[in-house]
């Protein structure tokens, strides 16, 4: 069988089998059509450790649309891509390299962007206005804080979905697994406010709020990650945050950051967050390293 009709079954064997969303498919179908490219090959069969190698070292020295080369963790993208095709081969007992011969490149520590306690009240707080969009910016700001949900995942939240009265509510996150999580009694009386001053019957929990607040002329107002994204710059602005890339994924930072400093434990953490594996959430540990150390001084041999 030829190796494009191989990658079409393993695309296939991810949306189907595996459940993987349309956006990993999509982003797998990226990956391995440039190695099929790259490689010239026709059969799994002319894989071979050489030939991968040669392959690294190509997107290593790639450039993109701008004229930048691939990101360290870019190129590992594409081999994670790679190692799960031919481990989906080898489960088909087709001959090839054994994806264990291949390891990921070391990439890069990844730079987390995350508010401090003063920057984090300042930030919360610049929503400071009545009307239904100051309320539902406040809202927004608060649920994301709370519950360190991904922009995509608040952005798909409905009315229904949300039970102030418990605090809490199930989320589907990456992979369509479902997690549980809590509402501040800030982010409750928040989102409890802004519901109320709402008078459209939109599904949607955060909405666009149309000029004059006519919802008449519209049937879909469910903000888009990109709308969420340009309404927490607006208010980092306002905060006065500066020197800071501040985004969604800043809150959802620091949402970790806030509960490993006051004592929660890495598993724990994990499960909030939603990560499928613990090596993920390992990432926000050495922010604490600061406070190890002031700790280390304090009580550490004390004579």
């Amino acid at each position: 069988m030829s190796i494009k009709d191989l990658k079409t079954q393993f695309l296939e064997y991810l949306e189907i089998e595996k459940n993987r969303s349309a956006k990993t498919v999509e982003n797998y179908n990226h990956y391995l059509a440039r190695f099929v490219n790259f490689s010239k090959i026709s059969r799994p069969e002319e894989i071979s450790e050489e030939l991968i190698r040669k392959y690294r070292l190509y997107l290593n020295r790639l450039n993109d649309a701008r004229g930048k080369s691939l990101k360290k963790v870019t190129q590992n993208y594409h081999i994670i891509a790679l190692r799960a095709f031919l481990k989906y081969l080898a489960k088909r007992d087709i001959k090839t390299v054994s994806a264990e011969k291949i390891e990921l490149g070391r990439q890069e520590e990844r730079q987390m962007a995350f508010l401090e306690p003063n920057e984090l009240e300042r930030f919360l707080k610049a929503p400071s206005g009545v009307s239904v969009a100051d309320l539902r910016d406040r809202a927004m700001l608060e649920t994301l804080f709370s519950t360190g949900l991904r922009v995509s995942e608040l952005c798909s939240l409905s009315r229904d979905d949300i039970d102030t009265k418990r605090g809490e509510f199930s989320v589907r996150g990456k992979g369509s697994k479902i997690r549980v999580v809590f509402l501040s009694d800030q982010a409750r009386v928040a989102l409890v406010t802004y519901l109320d001053k709402r008078v459209d019957a939109d599904e949607a929990l955060f909405i666009r709020i149309p000029q004059n607040e006519s919802f008449e002329k519209y049937e879909k107002l469910r903000l888009t990650p990109r709308s969420v994204q340009r309404i927490i710059k607006k208010y980092a602005i306002v905060a006065g945050i500066m020197g800071k890339k501040v985004s969604p994924h800043s809150l959802r930072h620091s949402f970790a950051t806030d509960l490993l400093r006051n004592g929660a434990d890495i598993r724990s953490v994990q499960a909030m967050l939603g990560h499928a594996s613990v090596t993920t959430t390992q990432i926000y540990t050495h922010v604490t390293d600061k406070q190890l150390r002031e700790i280390h001084q304090k009580f550490h041999d004390k004579k």
